[in-house]
Formats: C-alpha cells, sequence, structure tokens
C-alpha cells in the first residue's frame, strides 16, 4: 500500500500524521527507552508524556542532559502568540515545562508576541493587550516557580533586547527566513524581522537552552542553531511532543478558530460535557451488534488518545480500558464519560488556580527574583 500522505508546517497540520516519517523529514531524533530513562533518572520521577510516547522527538536533549550531570545547568524557553483564548493543546507544552522546571530547578522564559501577532494577523494593540492578559494568567495557573519564571511581552521588554535583535539580525540572511518561515514578496518588514525577536530568548543565558514545544515549532529553531555558535553560545536544544487531535477526528489538531475541535481552558463542566459527548470521534462500531463484534480501532478514537496521551495516569485503568474498549465491551458512551470526568477535574483545577493567579502575574512579570534581574539587565551579545 502506498504511504499516507501528510503534511506539517509551523501553521497548519494536515492528515493522518505518521511521527517516525515527520523524524526523518524533520531531521530530529527519536526518544528512545535509554534517553527517556535517562531523563527520568536524573529528573527523579517520570512524567505521563514521556510514559505515555507523547514526548517522542528531541534536538540535542542528551548534550542537556550531560551538561547537567556533569553540575553544568540550562534553562527553559517557551512562549504563547496572544491571538485569542487559549485551548487545551495550547498549554500542554506549558505544563511539560513546568514538570522540567520543577525537577531541575531551572530558570523558565515565555515570550508573550505581542508584536508578531499585529504583523502576522493585523490584529489591533487593544485586541492584542486582551487576549495577552488572558492567557498570562492561564499560564500563571500552571504553576510555575514565580521566582524563577520571567513572563514578557516583546513591546513592553523591547527597550532591554533591541541591541542583541539587531545583532540577531544581521546573521540572518532573508533567503534563510523565507525558507523557513515561508515569506514572499508580499509579506510585511516586519515579519521579515521577526526570526530575530524569536531567537533572541535563547540567549539570555550563557548556557544551554532547551526548548519543549510540538513538533511543528521546530523549524524555528533551526535559524537560532545555524547562528548560535557565531555569538559563543550553543545550539538550542528541544524536545517535541506529539499533536493532540482535534475532538472532531485525529488528522489534524485542534484549533481555537474551530471551537467544535477544541475544548477551550474556561469551558465549563456543561459545556465540557456537550463537546465531548457531541464531537468527540468514535473509533467504535457503527451499530452496537457491530461494536460488540469488532471493538473499538484505538488509533482513531478521540476519548481514548486523550486519555492515554495526557489525562489518565493510572496505567492499570488505561490497560484496562484499552482491552474492554478494543473487544466492544466497553461503548463509545462509556469512554466518553471518562474522558468527560478527567477533562472536567483538568480544567476546574486549572481555573481554580487561574482565579488566584493575578500575585503570581506579578512576580512573574515583574517582581520576582528573575523578573527584577532581567528588568535590570540589558541583553548583550
Amino acid at each position: 500500500m502506498p504511504e499516507e500522505e501528510f503534511e506539517v508546517t509551523p501553521w497548519d497540520v494536515e492528515g493522518n500524521v505518521d511521527y517516525h516519517r515527520l523524524i526523518e523529514k524533520f531531521g530530529t531524533e527519536k526518544v528512545d527507552e535509554e534517553l527517556k530513562n535517562r531523563i527520568v533518572e536524573n529528573a527523579g520521577e517520570n512524567h505521563l508524556y514521556l510514559k505515555r510516547d507523547f514526548i517522542f522527538s528531541h534536538r540535542d536533549m542528551d548534550k542537556v542532559l550531560e551538561d547537567y550531570e556533569e553540575g553544568e545547568d540550562f534553562f527553559l524557553y517557551t512562549g504563547i502568540g496572544p491571538s485569542g483564548k487559549m485551548h487545551i493543546g495550547h498549554i500542554i507544552s506549558f505544563y511539560i515545562t513546568k514538570w522540567i522546571q520543577q525537577q531541575f530547578d531551572v530558570n523558565v522564559y515565555i515570550q508573550v508576541t505581542d508584536d508578531e501577532k499585529h504583523w502576522d494577523r493585523g490584529m489591533s494593540f487593544e485586541e492584542i493587550e486582551e487576549n495577552a492578559e488572558h492567557n498570562i494568567r492561564e499560564i500563571a495557573a500552571v504553576g510555575f516557580d514565580p521566582d524563577k519564571t520571567f513572563i514578557f511581552r516583546n513591546r513592553e521588554y523591547m527597550g532591554n533586547m533591541y541591541d542583541a535583535a539587531v545583532k540577531i539580525a544581521g546573521k540572518i540572511n532573508n533567503s534563510t527566513a523565507q525558507s523557513v518561515f515561508g515569506f514572499e514578496g508580499s509579506t510585511n518588514i516586519g515579519m521579515n524581522f521577526w526570526p530575530a525577536i524569536q531567537c533572541l530568548p535563547t540567549f539570555f543565558e550563557d548556557k544551554r537552552c532547551l526548548i519543549p514545544a510540538a513538533i511543528d515549532q521546530d523549524p524555528y529553531w533551526r535559524i537560532q542553531r545555524d547562528i548560535a555558535e557565531k555569538f559563543g553560545h550553543e545550539k538550542t536544544a528541544a524536545i517535541h511532543s506529539k499533536f493532540i487531535p482535534a475532538l472532531t477526528g485525529p488528522e489534524g489538531k485542534m484549533s481555537s478558530s474551530k471551537p467544535k475541535t477544541a475544548i477551550m481552558l474556561d469551558d465549563s463542566a456543561e459545556e465540557i460535557e456537550e463537546k465531548v459527548k457531541k464531537y468527540a470521534f468514535s473509533g467504535g462500531g457503527d451499530t452496537l451488534e457491530e461494536h460488540r463484534k469488532e471493538g473499538a480501532d484505538l488509533s482513531v478514537d478521540v476519548s481514548y488518545l486523550w486519555l492515554h496521551s495526557l489525562l489518565l495516569e493510572d496505567d492499570e485503568r488505561m490497560k484496562e480500558i484499552a482491552e474492554k474498549y478494543s473487544s466492544g465491551e466497553m461503548l463509545t458512551g462509556e469512554i466518553k464519560q471518562v474522558l468527560i470526568d478527567e477533562l472536567t477535574e483538568f480544567l476546574s483545577e486549572h481555573q481554580e488556580r487561574k482565579e488566584n493567579a493575578d500575585r503570581l502575574v506579578e512576580k512573574m512579570m515583574y517582581e520576582g527574583e528573575l523578573a527584577q534581574r532581567m528588568w535590570d539587565k540589558k541583553i548583550t551579545l
């Protein structure tokens, strides 16, 4: 049979992604059992996303661990584009970033790209400000260490970064930016300058940077890896997650612009239940008789995929669900109810922390130990 086609870019995901082929296409490395065990040994515990192979690919994670084992520190960098409300797919990389910070006791830098969303989407500053405020509260609710976390908005912090941005921009030519980002003649010059700004936080400390992100974001960091050594810095490392499938099916990924595909972080218990029951794609049989006879296809069932990769920690219960559902003993409605319960618990806890996030936001942006150091510092290269 011919291989099924799929496409993964920083802007879109189409088709049913073959992650083994994607590793070959992007030139990354698989997170194999040896590396996984090494991460766990250094971290002191395992994480669901590692255990269930949701984190599957990397660049230079082995070097990060070599540094750490030799007593050298590293730091973390991630970010958010404030284009709207956040869904569960947006927040997952922040939770794995928080876990790494917690287990390795390292700094985290979180870039809020309130410049790029104006250039790329033509959004007004007022709309971007509103989105950024909501997004930052969601991020603060994840539970980062407020004294080791710096959340910054590009337009607000640019005075501290501009000298370094100028030097970085001088090392990136148009052909490189165009090939990575797909820029065309009609692309505004703000977007042409954007790669320099996005690379910048990888130089915030004189040590190796680690970026946890979904695999579609990997092309962005190739530019940094091309120029880092010219400034006497290490190439940034990355660990890559798979995509959280849309509620409506395993092809592609969820999108906040398509509400049927996503669970939003501010969805109520009633909204979660309605969306899962109505839209969650089932791998079960079309009829009760067929399902009892043939069982469910776990590889396409969204409820199973979400529970397995993201939510259900209990290995024995997960194994029991897989066996019963794939054999036809468990019905689609039953596994959807398990997903509803797990999602409701996860989001209710997140939402409760968000209600009390104001003080955390202030510390992570301005008053915490790392934030104060960064506001007193001009980034130089």
